[in-house]
């Protein structure tokens, strides 16, 4: 297997945005521009997010018209995911004022915080959308993150967003809908290094994971296989939309319109609204792998003209944690997880490795998708 060596310290930035070699597969060329802005360009030139918005607004109307008779004589003509965020709670504000009849999914494995299901109830509530909740089965899943972690790779919450997409699936299945709506933009995401995070579709990856370094067999855990994947999209013709690339997806004006609307309430930070993620993100990802999640995040804003890359520096001069949050959420989580502090110290001592060091399908999926691309 391929083996990647994480950098232990900074040598070089990218001159447009602000990511780094923390990165280890980044790239740069002569005028020092990463690979990451180039891919970014791209993505912001692909429509509808690249439309003018009075022919985006068009292309939502018809979207959502598509929608409502691919829904008739359904309870639900969509599927929206539901965490609490920034990003879900927005597209659960505009598929509700486009007149669409969503079905809400929550995942609650184990690790909400008590504000991210306050912000769920009044969403819901004010919304007057129905919530369906699954519960993960805490044990398997506590060992599944216990595996991820003593796997030493960035990537620990991939398990979580598997088992929505595949709980998602299921209820696509079971209420015949055809539509996901999903707040996966590129106008705030279009840069995350493979390395830092992969395997949200490979369940190839997160079994291997769980098989080599977990305690019990995943019997219950939420998942689908790449074939099923296919089938699914393919086949079942379940379509995946990400709808804020029809509007003019503004981050700070939708945190303060759903505030206003919805008695939204502020987590701090990107994916906050998990315990385990902010302490993930804020803790294990900098001290661990000296990734600085929010580099990425910012370098998206940067390309997508949402900032400056000014002001994504001075951004990133303040700390990523408080000192005194990351010992009380370290000391909660290592009591959740039934663990000593002395076994998580040893898991946070253990070299870094990456996705490429365990069984996956990523060169599977790139041959698939290099034949998507010759089929265009």
């Amino acid at each position: 297997m391929n083996r990647i060596q994480l950098p232990n310290m900074i040598k070089k930035v990218c001159t447009n945005c602000v990511m780094d070699d923390s990165d280890p597969e980044i790239e740069f060329d002569d005028s020092g521009v990463c690979n990451h802005c180039k891919q970014a360009t791209i993505l912001l030139q692909q429509k509808p997010y690249s439309l003018p918005l009075p022919e985006k607004e068009r292309e939502w109307e018809l979207l959502v018209n598509k929608i409502k008779e691919r829904g008739k004589g359904n309870k639900y003509d969509c599927l929206i995911g539901l965490s609490g965020g920034v990003d879900s709670t927005y597209v659960a504000y505009l598929v509700k004022k486009a007149g669409l009849r969503p079905l809400a999914v929550h995942l609650d494995n184990g690790w909400n915080s008590e504000l991210s299901v306050i912000n769920i109830e009044n969403i819901c509530r004010t919304l007057d959308i129905e919530l369906f909740t699954k519960v993960l089965d805490w044990e398997e899943f506590k060992g599944l993150q216990m595996a991820f972690l003593k796997a030493s790779t960035p990537d620990s919450e991939v398990p979580t967003d598997h088992a929505i997409f595949a709980t998602l699936f299921e209820l696509a299945a079971k209420f015949n809908i055809r539509y996901i709506l999903t707040g996966i933009n590129i106008a705030t995401e279009s840069i995350l290094p493979r390395t830092w995070s992969y395997g949200h579709w490979d369940w190839k990856y997160i079994r291997s994971i769980n098989r080599i370094f977990g305690q019990k067999r995943l019997s219950g855990f939420p998942h689908y296989s790449l074939g099923k994947l296919i089938y699914n999209l393919k086949i079942r013709k379940i379509q995946w939309i990400s709808i804020l690339n029809y509007v003019e997806f503004n981050k700070k004006e939708a945190k303060d319109l759903i505030q206003k609307e919805l008695n939204w309430r502020d987590y701090g930070g990107k994916h906050h609204e998990s315990i385990y993620t902010k302490f993930f993100q804020t803790y294990i990802l900098p001290k661990k792998f000296g990734i600085d999640k929010r580099k990425a995040h910012l370098s998206a804003l940067i390309c997508s003209g949402q900032i400056s890359r000014a002001e994504a520096i001075e951004e990133l001069k303040n700390p990523i944690s408080i000192d005194i949050e990351a010992k009380n959420e370290r000391e909660y989580l290592t009591k959740k997880f039934g663990i000593s502090d002395s076994e998580f110290e040893d898991i946070m001592k253990a070299s870094p490795k990456t996705f490429h060091d365990y069984p996956n399908n990523w060169n599977l999926i790139e041959r698939i998708n290099r034949f998507r691309k010759r089929k265009k």
